[in-house]
């Protein structure tokens, strides 16, 4: 049976990368030279993958593959039957291999000391991945099945943020209007439907940042995933959305506080997206931007008076960028009311059990002696309150 199994293995196809996996990789070396060092080697690196399932990993190493056959499907082609065949008869063999135990493992060694055992859990693999591969704008492949939100690294790669922020909408107090516009916005991009880019503008600790990610935590078992940007990364823009033209899933090129100074080269890299150039275009992608600016440039009053013959074209060229998003939301510094709900609502959520008066006079005294008031400022003043 092990030696069936070890040629199965090399002749994988499809799933040909599972083999460079370092577990898997591993368990293959014990198949074919059956030691008590293998086997340990094997079980130890499964311990630190997942705790040591091997039928969880074995499904997972499957389902996050980025491989021809879900690229295909990705891509809208129709797949050949001959690569069918081989997706189905691949994902035979890996039931076989996600079903092996410690007694089948140690069956060729002669040794009876001890050795550390391990579970797998029974698993359809084969029906999972399939239905998973039928449903691929849902769930995605490769990197973007894994992870839900990603970042650019300094080479212009996008690459996972492995502990995301977890805000959710529940979170949030008050400016139900304002995220309601992003929602229906982004929902309309998951459907197909045209959908616009956003900039979200107002003062500081205001929730435009929440609300972009708690949007994109609400949606993303919906099939949407979310790349933040920073401002001197505008130029990867083009190299980006070259790699998610053909991905089936929907994104959010989100950056955060967006501001340049009028002679910054970003800013005509940004202005040509917005304008949909050739590169630009991309139906499952939007741009999320938020802004402490309403025109985005740092404008001065030199600017103002400058000395351009075209004074004017110069104003317009400053103010055009934020024209550009098809939808502006500004979020408006919260009044005292709307400040102590926020107050009230974390005050809840943490347990925070003080007499409502009090906790107001307080909160107020907080946000005072800061200069104004805020969501940010409310969960700093809670904060405070639980570090006592």
């Amino acid at each position: 049976m092990m030696k069936e199994l070890k040629d199965k293995l090399f002749a994988l196809c499809i799933f040909r990368n599972l083999l460079e996996d370092q577990v898997l990789d591993a368990l293959f070396s014990h198949i074919k030279h059956p030691s008590v060092v293998s086997y340990a080697e094997f079980v130890s690196l499964l311990y630190a993958a997942n705790g040591g399932d091997l039928g969880e990993y074995v499904k997972e190493l499957c389902l996050n593959s980025e491989n021809a056959y879900v690229k295909t499907i990705g891509a809208k082609k129709s797949i050949p039957s001959y690569m069918r065949d081989a997706v189905e008869a691949e994902l035979d063999v890996l039931q076989e291999v996600s079903a092996l135990d410690k007694e089948t493992l140690c069956a060729p060694l002669k040794y009876n000391g001890f050795l550390p055992d391990f579970t797998t859990t029974k698993l359809r693999l084969k029906d999972i991945y399939l239905h998973r591969a039928e449903n691929i704008g849902k769930y995605g492949y490769g990197i973007y099945a894994k992870y839900r939100m990603f970042c650019v690294d300094e080479n212009g790669c996008i690459v996972p943020v492995l502990h995301p922020d977890k805000t959710e909408l529940c979170d949030l107090v008050d400016y139900e209007q304002e995220r309601r516009i992003v929602m229906d916005n982004t929902q309309a991009l998951l459907a197909g439907k045209p959908a616009a880019n956003i900039l979200l503008t107002g003062d500081a600790g205001t929730g435009k940042s929440s609300t972009v990610k708690a949007v994109a935590n609400a949606l993303w078992g919906e099939g949407l995933r979310i790349i933040e940007m920073r401002k001197d990364q505008l130029r990867s823009i083009p190299k980006v959305l070259d790699e998610l033209s053909s991905n089936p899933l929907k994104f959010v090129l989100f950056i955060d506080d967006l501001s340049f100074p009028a002679d910054d080269d970003n800013f005509n890299a940004l202005k040509a997206v917005l304008e949909g150039s050739v590169t630009a275009k991309s139906s499952n992608v939007v741009i999320y931007a938020t802004s402490n600016r309403r025109h985005i440039i740092k404008e001065t009053f030199s600017d103002r008076e400058g000395d351009d013959v075209h004074r004017n074209d110069t104003m317009q060229e400053l103010v055009s960028l934020s024209e550009r998003f098809g939808i502006h939301i500004t979020f408006s510094k919260p009044n005292k009311q709307t400040f102590l709900n926020i107050v009230h609502h974390l005050a809840k959520e943490h347990g925070i059990d003080m007499p409502t008066d009090e906790l107001d006079l307080l909160a107020e005294r907080f946000a005072l002696e800061r200069g104004g008031r805020s969501a940010r400022l409310a969960r700093q003043f809670i904060d405070g309150l639980l570090a006592r």
